[in-house]
C-alpha cells in the first residue's frame, strides 16, 4: 500500500498540484471540515459509487485517523484504482479545511 503523510499532501497542495482528495468519512463528520476540493464516499458506500471513481487517475484517500482510509485503499487496489493512504488523517491535518 502506498502512503504519504498528510504534510506531503499539504505541501502539493501549497504548490498548486492539483490532487484527487477521496474522503472516506462519514458525512456529518465531513459536514464539520474537509480538505478544499475533497470527494467524499463514505467508507460504507464505496463499493457501490466506485464507478463515481477514473481509473486513470491517482486517487490520495484521507478519513478521520488512517483506518477507513487503510480499508479503502486496500479494497479500491483490488478493484485496480491508483491509490494512496494519507497516514494521520484530518486528525493530523494543518493545512486548509472549509
Amino acid at each position: 500500500m502506498k502512503t504519504v503523510t498528510v504534510n506531503e499532501v499539504n505541501e502539493k497542495l501549497l504548490l498548486g498540484e492539483s490532487l484527487n482528495i477521496l474522503d472516506v468519512r462519514e458525512v456529518a463528520e465531513v459536514q464539520k471540515e474537509k480538505i478544499p476540493s475533497a470527494v467524499n464516499i463514505p467508507l460504507r458506500l464505496l463499493e457501490f459509487r466506485m464507478n463515481e471513481l477514473d481509473k486513470k487517475k491517482q486517487y490520495y484517500v484521507i478519513c478521520q485517523s488512517g483506518g477507513r482510509s487503510s480499508q479503502a485503499v486496500q479494497f479500491l487496489e483490488y478493484q485496480g484504482y491508483n491509490v494512496i493512504n494519507i497516514n494521520g488523517g484530518m486528525l493530523d491535518w494543518n493545512g486548509s479545511i472549509e
